[in-house]
């Protein structure tokens, strides 16, 4: 697992430059460094090094030194590549699985990239041809931007390698800003930064005479496959996901694995065979995993290392957290991620953890929505959307969000897991005017791909594009490389990921259960309340913090501040500090996503 940077275009002392940026993401890869400059271009590399530790490091060329690999990820089946390619003429100069991507390159071209099986987001400069090709990954695990100013195009693992660039100009984008209020991570290919852009999931980049072109490589498709009997899917979820998590631990280092109370975690922890797992949690009981991951560790015979978060480490590492997150993300889990990576980093380099499980499988509870109050259904909308309509006027609690949640359509109300402002509260919360598009023209694209799919597969799809690439793997990835450590994703595979789409419906949600058959699978290798246990997400305290005088006193300065009154309408958001602070609403999600972007923007603005 590494990080890299680079840019084309003239530059000044394009070596202390390029170094700069280097050390900018050097816990991306803190054991060794690597770089290749020439008249078109500057590329440099910091890896963290897990396979072929003596001979792996990077940049790594084709036998005439006219191709240039950086690569940050993993590539689980390199060895089969590996294989094929030294029958068809290949030299290889070393074991990595870096080393099959720039020689798949020469045989392939970008048809290369259906071949792989990992997460990787990588470079390749042709010499001969000056053109720059780049990639990421199928579900977007591992990172990709760029961004273009005054004719130098630069590209690289992390933004704020760009900020020591002397070509860029770091400008806010306000359209990113209200964007993030509604979904609480930045949702479209834009980032918080103007100019710079995400590669999205499953695309790739060719850059060449100063113009770039993006084209996607790989489609999710859901095509139910009614042939298979419940008890035949999950024999092949068990044979799948075992087989998954034994590629995912090639390494020539220890792995071990994270493990909360969850199924998705216990179910890594059970069948990868790891001597340790970590877990941590808080001081509060109803917020923390902690005895229960002792417990299912001892029952399976592994170690388990825990940590207790207290208020004050949470709190004071959160502007930490922030600068490494390059965007502000207002998701609480994400600190609590950082806490357990930084546990796990004091032990070994790669660890194991069940992100995806619920994106592929159907694990949220809000999937059972659509099969829920099915009697209300009946009602036509035209009648649901007034009686919705006239709800919305009433303060938001449980009876009245059913009415206004059901006065519209599926594609009008469901926009990921997250959904903190809504387009009305935004606008009346913001001083400033932007450019940004209303949610449904983020969500339309997505929901269009799949217009003839069930409800609940058309939540999954819209999960699966918007929310996990941007809430969910964004955090996996910042976190664990702010501790120098390599998180891998066993669900997120691409064989996984074609036998889930061809569940059927009915045996990914029920009546009964979120991710039915993939609990049942999960059930030959864990106690059942374990496969059983309802979706409980990484409970944080935030609604509790921030009734106390300390916390409050501490929000209530940021939204104060000259920043605050830069951009938001004081008095609102204060009331919102205030009625969460007297019991009167749960306002604590909307305070944290305020707070979180005025302490990022702090950081990286201020």
């Amino acid at each position: 697992m590494c990080g890299h940077v680079g840019f084309i275009g003239y530059t000044k002392n394009r070596q202390d430059v390029l170094e700069d940026m280097m050390k900018s993401i050097i816990h991306r890869g803190p054991d060794s460094d690597g770089k290749y400059i020439d008249d078109n271009i500057a590329m440099g590399f910091r890896r963290l090094s897990i396979i072929d530790i003596e001979q792996g490091s990077q940049p790594i060329f084709n036998e005439d030194n006219s191709l240039v690999l950086i690569f940050n990820g993993e590539i689980y089946n390199f060895k089969d590549i590996r294989k094929e390619l030294i029958e068809k003429g290949h030299i290889f100069k070393t074991n990595t699985d870096s080393e099959i991507l720039i020689h798949s390159y020469e045989e392939y071209g970008v048809d290369m990239l259906i071949k792989l099986r990992g997460m990787f987001s990588f470079i390749i400069w042709d010499n001969k041809v000056k053109q720059l090709f780049g990639a990421r990954d199928f579900f977007g695990i591992k990172p990709m931007y760029y961004a273009t100013m005054d004719d130098c195009f630069m590209f690289g693992s992390e933004i704020k390698s760009f900020l020591h660039h002397p070509k860029f100009e770091k400008c806010l984008n306000t359209s990113a800003l209200e964007n993030y209020l509604t979904f609480q991570y930045s949702p479209t290919n834009e980032t918080f930064f103007k100019n710079v852009y995400k590669l999205p999931p499953a695309h790739y980049f060719i850059f060449k005479d100063n113009k770039i072109i993006t084209e996607k490589y790989w489609s999710i498709e859901f095509k139910e496959d009614n042939s298979i009997s419940k008890e035949e899917w999950i024999e092949k979820i068990d044979k799948a996901f075992k087989n998954s998590v034994d590629a995912h631990k090639i390494s020539d280092v220890e792995v071990g694995s994270f493990l909360s109370s969850g199924v998705d975690s216990s179910y890594v922890a059970c069948v990868s065979d790891v001597d340790k797992t970590f877990t941590v949690g808080f001081g509060n009981k109803d917020y923390s995993e902690i005895d229960y991951a002792k417990e299912l560790s001892s029952n399976i015979n592994i170690e388990n290392i825990s940590k207790v978060i207290t208020a004050e480490e949470y709190w004071s590492e959160f502007d930490k957290i922030q600068y490494h997150m390059d965007e502000p993300l207002a998701d609480p889990a994400a600190v609590a991620l950082y806490f357990v990576c930084n546990l796990a980093s004091n032990h070994l380099k790669v660890v194991l953890s069940g992100e995806g499980a619920d994106e592929i499988f159907g694990g949220y509870n809000i999937y059972k929505e659509p099969i829920e109050f099915t009697k209300y259904n009946k009602i036509p909308m035209f009648f649901r959307r007034i009686i919705g309509n006239i709800a919305s006027i009433f303060p938001p609690k449980f009876g009245i969000n059913f009415l206004v949640r059901r006065g519209k359509l599926l594609e009008e109300r469901f926009i990921g897991n997250a959904y903190i402002f809504s387009e009305k509260e935004r606008k009346s919360i913001l001083k400033i005017k932007t450019n940004a598009p209303k949610y449904s023209e983020i969500t339309k694209p997505f929901y269009d791909e799949v217009k003839e799919k069930d409800s609940i597969t058309k939540m999954q799809y819209l999960d699966l594009n918007l929310w996990m690439v941007g809430d969910i793997l964004l955090k996996a990835d910042k976190m664990s490389m702010a501790n120098s450590l390599e998180l891998r994703v066993p669900f997120l595979d691409k064989e996984i990921m074609e036998l889930a789409c061809k569940i059927p419906t009915k045996f990914r949600v029920n009546s009964t259960n979120t991710k039915f058959v993939m609990r049942k699978a999960a059930e030959k290798n864990l106690p059942k309340k374990v496969a059983d246990k309802k979706k409980l997400g990484f409970p944080v305290p935030i609604r509790v913090w921030l009734k106390e005088d300390k916390y409050y006193d501490i929000v209530k300065k940021e939204f104060l501040s000259e920043n605050g009154k830069l951009f938001f309408n004081e008095d609102i958001i204060i009331s919102l500090l205030d009625n969460h602070k007297n019991g009167k609403y749960d306002n604590s999600r909307k305070i944290w996503t305020i707070y979180t972007f005025l302490i990022w923007y702090n950081r990286f603005f201020k």
